[in-house]
């Protein structure tokens, strides 16, 4: 057992219980900070980015820092509106009674984070627990140790490990953490691993938020502004180099119109990536050598419309289009992850269902349409988490929506508001008054008794 980490949780425990962390002051106070210590590290957090990943800076910023300040900015803005207790309807036959809604934190919250986009996941739900008035154990992931390190120099420059800890280390730091008793567990990662988190969480009844993946579709049909559709696809796969949970994970085409989009999402590629990564010094890379080798062999055997070149020496791969690809192919058995897009065609509705249904519920979802009939059906028809008509990414950033998934893409939502009440519970409260007291209630129960409560009930 590592003392290290059960020690930190029993000053959090002692420090939550002192009834600090929850007064409006306080909450502000620690985002304050954060908000100073953001500005000060943003360099290093870029450089850690590079190192890590190989992101540029104006890719660092847009996609990590600048959505977490973006955050940091709403939540302070709103923090005290959130706070304040709501009134809710009373019953007729409470009165005479108020009622309110109480938001309270949770306690000790752990928050585990992945390595694709290591600043914003650690400190987005960072930010949802410090503003909902918990403490904090974040958990960066071993695979970025570079962001790792920064964020635990910031958090421990501004925040005493009784109120905010980062605890860094692999798989076996991730599974003593598992072994403790926190009040709420918000992980993003793997569907593989989320399953492992909740049945753990689960001995302790310990509520999570669950962010996971899955293979999400991306629909072009026959009436889409195909230039438009294949710059914004192009975008959305090649951020992050399609390390991303919410990224197009596979095309479903019209058949009609899939040699000319083709033809412009190669065109938006090139124009974006280069001709040659090589030559790119801002080209994101994989994360590893073991993710590097599974992406590759996600191409074997399949039919190249454009890329498929890898450089191992720097776990590059170029971003590639597979035609002609079975629901068989080994890009369709998981979640890519990298830079790959599989194309299946289609010509009926029936045909996309039975396409979407072969999988689980992804966590996004993007339709290219100028059809209103077609977004009507397709929005109807579709269980997955969030996502766009004629756009991808974008539903992330906004911090008026909720980001989440559903069945096997993860459970919960985060941001802005549904990020604080994410990381609070609604304690539900009657202020009964006390000049009437209605007698029906109370036994031995009689006749009339019974007639007047079917009255009203």
């Amino acid at each position: 057992m590592d003392i290290r980490i059960e020690n930190i949780l029993k000053r959090q425990r002692r420090f939550f219980d002192t009834g600090a962390t929850k007064s409006y002051g306080f909450r502000m106070e620690a985002l304050r900070r954060l908000e100073q210590a953001m500005n000060r590290y943003e360099k290093e957090m870029i450089l850690a980015l590079k190192r890590d990943l190989n992101k540029s800076p104006s890719e660092s910023y847009m996609a990590e820092i600048g959505l977490v300040k973006s955050e940091l900015s709403f939540v302070k803005k709103h923090l005290h509106q959130w706070m304040t207790p709501k009134r809710a309807v009373t019953p007729l036959t409470q009165f005479p009674a108020e009622s309110c809604l109480y938001h309270e934190p949770y306690g000790t919250t752990l928050i585990m984070a992945p390595w694709n986009y290591p600043v914003l996941l650690c400190l987005d739900p960072l930010i949802d627990a410090i503003g909902a008035g918990n403490c904090v154990v974040l958990k960066p992931s071993a695979y970025a140790p570079n962001v790792s390190g920064v964020l635990k120099q910031m958090l421990e420059d501004i925040y005493p490990s009784k109120y905010a800890a980062v605890v860094e280390g692999g798989r076996a730091a991730n599974e003593e953490l598992l072994e403790q008793r926190f009040d709420k567990i918000f992980f993003t990662g793997s569907v593989s691993v989320g399953k492992l988190v909740m049945e753990k969480a689960a001995k302790n009844l310990t509520p999570v938020t669950l962010e996971l993946g899955g293979k999400s579709p991306c629909i072009i049909d026959e009436s889409a502004d195909l230039l438009l559709a294949a710059k914004r696809i192009a975008f959305g796969k090649l951020l992050n180099c399609g390390q991303t949970c919410i990224a197009p994970d596979y095309l479903l085409v019209h058949k009609k119109i899939k040699n000319t989009f083709l033809a412009c999402l190669k065109r938006e590629l090139i124009q974006m990536a280069g001709e040659d990564i090589r030559n790119n010094p801002n080209y994101p890379k994989m994360i590893n050598e073991k993710h590097f080798k599974r992406v590759k062999e996600l191409m074997k055997g399949e039919k190249v419309y454009y890329g498929g070149r890898c450089v191992e020496s720097s776990l590059q791969i170029e971003p590639t289009i597979l035609d002609e690809v079975t629901l068989n192919a080994p890009a369709m058995q998981e979640e890519i992850f990298g830079p790959i897009l599989p194309v299946v065609t289609f010509e009926t509705r029936e045909e996309l269902e039975a396409v979407i249904h072969h999988f689980e519920k992804p966590l996004a979802f993007y339709l290219f349409t100028q059809n209103k009939g077609m977004e009507a059906w397709a929005l109807r028809r579709f269980s997955f988490g969030g996502g766009c008509i004629n756009d991808t990414i974008l539903h992330l950033t906004t911090p008026y929506m909720p980001f989440g998934g559903v069945g096997n893409s993860g459970m919960g939502g985060y941001h802005g508001k549904a990020g604080f009440e994410t990381f609070s519970h609604k304690k539900s409260i009657v202020k009964k008054g006390r000049l009437l007291d209605n007698p029906v209630r109370y036994a031995p129960y009689k006749e009339w008794k019974d007639k007047v409560i079917r009255l009203f009930l």
